[in-house]
């Protein structure tokens, strides 16, 4: 062997063993969960982790995107076997459940600013608020209702949100608000914290709003993942369906919206799943297009 021919396979099986290793026509996929990945009582399908499970079986790379906080992907994340990182809270946070990641980011909010709304919520039309980072959870009251699903009916006392609770910077807010004070709310965000904050309608039948990080969205953990694997921008596809996946369907290379999707966010897809999220959407484009 000529001492090139050494270098060139050196080379070789040092990319294979690299974190972003670049593969002809490799793709990087990044799925929302709730209204994509998810049913609508936010439960995955066996076709729709079988499919999953098939394509992690290629050279293509799945990831999660989603708006949840992570207490609520890790059981999704190993439902659906997968290994890589996963972005979580819109972007704020990206890191890998299961093993040290290098690239691992986090985007937090000054805690004076949560307990501004917090000590303000019913002024503000705050029915419920919660304070969260990568293992904190805490909210001013448990739920009443059960249909709010991201908010727990029972709280343990030392997940009550106060002054004495909230050592740090939280990640990300999640509110309830009064539907009639929502778009007062919003005005009020965007009127006094506008540089400083980032604020998320969840859109359906609650007022639900999300409040991280200014500047922040699912595109800031794309090109996070991206650039891990080194995968060009014409090479991620991204599938969604509500306002915060706009940026990232936007941003791909090939965007995909769910049929149940936002009509908004159906304006700007490249293409539109046949079928929604209670009828294996995401699975059926997937089986089509990657022919598995």
């Amino acid at each position: 062997m000529t001492k090139n021919m050494f270098l060139v396979s050196m080379l070789t099986l040092y990319c294979d063993f690299k974190g972003d290793k670049n593969i002809e026509n490799q793709k990087l996929i990044a799925i929302d969960l709730d209204g994509t990945t998810l049913n609508s009582n936010s439960k995955l399908t066996d076709r729709t982790i079988n499919t999953i499970n098939k394509l992690n079986q290629t050279q293509h790379i799945v990831t999660i995107v989603t708006g949840r906080p992570t207490r609520l992907v890790t059981d999704i994340y190993r439902q659906l076997n997968l290994d890589t990182p996963m972005i979580n809270f819109n972007g704020s946070l990206g890191f890998n459940p299961i093993q040290k990641w290098q690239y691992e980011y986090k985007y937090s909010i000054k805690r004076d600013i949560a307990l501004h709304f917090a000590n303000n919520s019913e002024k503000l039309g705050i029915n419920l608020i919660t304070a969260e980072d990568k293992e904190l959870f805490l909210a001013n009251r448990p739920a009443e209702d059960e249909a709010l699903g991201f908010f727990p009916t029972k709280l343990k006392s030392e997940n009550i949100l106060s002054e004495s609770s909230l050592k740090d910077d939280p990640i990300c807010l999640t509110l309830e608000v009064k539907p009639e004070k929502e778009q007062d709310f919003i005005k009020y965000v965007k009127d006094n914290f506008e540089d400083e904050l980032q604020i998320s309608p969840w859109g359906g039948p609650n007022s639900i709003i999300e409040i991280a990080s200014g500047g922040v969205n699912k595109v800031t953990g794309i090109k996070r993942l991206a650039d891990f694997y080194n995968i060009k921008q014409e090479d991620i596809i991204a599938f969604g369906d509500e306002f915060n996946d706009k940026s990232m369907l936007e941003y791909a290379g090939f965007g995909v919206a769910m049929k149940n999707g936002q009509p908004k966010v159906k304006a700007i897809a490249d293409d539109i799943t046949e079928l929604d999220n209670d009828h294996d959407g995401l699975a059926d484009y997937i089986e089509k297009h990657f022919k598995i």
